[in-house]
């Protein structure tokens, strides 16, 4: 693993996942081993918030799943 800060340009050479289900926007801190810190930008445009209790919008909780394994 690539030890550091990582941008989408660099997470998109890394992981083969793609819109929507990159899961992983930036990558804050990274030890190459053991610990990384990582952000997904969520905003109301996300494709799943529409039929996800749409009165009271919620990230589903499996897509927050895949996003942890995607880190």
């Amino acid at each position: 693993m690539v030890a550091g800060e990582l941008d989408i340009n660099d997470i998109l050479k890394l992981v083969p996942h793609r819109y929507p289900f990159l899961l992983v926007d930036r990558v804050v801190e990274c030890d190459g081993e053991s610990h990384i810190v990582t952000f997904k930008n969520v905003t109301y445009n996300e494709p799943f918030f529409p039929g996800h209790f749409p009165q009271t919008p919620v990230m589903p909780g499996v897509l927050i799943l895949e996003a942890l394994a995607q880190t």
